[in-house]
C-alpha cells in the first residue's frame, strides 16, 4: 500500500515510565497472536493519508507550543471483551477538540465524536476473562499520575502500524 493511502492515526505519547507499566500489562494480557503494538492512547483513528504533509506541518507548529500534558489514571474499566485503564485529562480533551475543529473536514464519525481517553491493556477475549482481569485490576488499583510528551504519527498497514513522526511538546513552550 503506498504510504499517502495509508490512513494516519494520531496518538498521545506517554512517559516512559507510564509507557513501560501499560505495556507490561499488555504484553501480559492481551492474546499473543492479536498484540502488534505497543500501549497506547489513540487521539485519531484514521486521518487522510494524501493530507500527511499538511497534518505534519500543522502538528510540527502546534506541538512546539504545547507544554507536557498531566493525565490523571484514575481507574479501570470493562470493554466488554478487554479491560482499559481510564486517563482523564482535561488538557488532553480541549487538544483533540482544537484538533477536531482544525481537521474537520477530514474526519470520519467515529473521530468526530468526544473522545473518553483509555490505554488498552486487554482485548479480544472472552467477557469472562474480560471481567476476571478487570476484578484483579480493580482490587488493584492505585490511582496516579501520568505524562503526555507529545504526539505521535502512524501509518496503518493492516496489522503493526508503522511509526511516522514523533512531534514533541514544549520544544518552545
Amino acid at each position: 500500500m503506498p504510504l499517502l493511502d495509508a490512513p494516519l492515526i494520531l496518538t498521545l505519547q506517554l512517559d516512559a515510565e507510564a509507557q513501560a507499566f501499560f505495556d507490561a500489562l499488555r504484553r501480559q494480557y492481551f492474546p499473543p497472536e492479536r498484540n502488534f503494538l505497543a500501549a497506547h492512547l489513540t487521539l485519531f483513528h484514521h486521518l487522510p493519508g494524501p493530507e500527511l504533509a499538511n497534518i505534519e506541518a500543522y502538528l510540527a507548529v502546534r506541538c512546539r507550543a504545547q507544554p507536557p500534558i498531566e493525565l490523571h489514571v484514575s481507574g479501570v474499566q470493562s470493554l466488554g471483551r478487554g479491560v482499559a485503564y481510564t486517563l482523564f485529562s482535561p488538557a488532553t480533551e480541549a487538544l483533540h477538540r482544537e484538533l477536531q475543529t482544525h481537521w474537520q473536514a477530514h474526519l470520519t464519525p467515529q473521530d468526530q465524536q468526544r473522545r473518553r481517553p483509555h490505554v488498552t491493556v486487554q482485548n479480544k477475549v472472552t467477557p469472562d476473562a474480560a471481567r476476571h482481569l478487570l476484578a484483579e485490576l480493580t482490587a488493584a488499583f492505585r490511582p496516579f499520575v501520568a505524562t503526555g510528551t507529545g504526539l505521535q504519527l502512524w501509518a496503518y498497514r493492516g496489522g503493526p502500524w508503522e511509526l511516522l513522526r514523533t512531534f514533541p511538546f514544549g520544544e518552545n513552550a
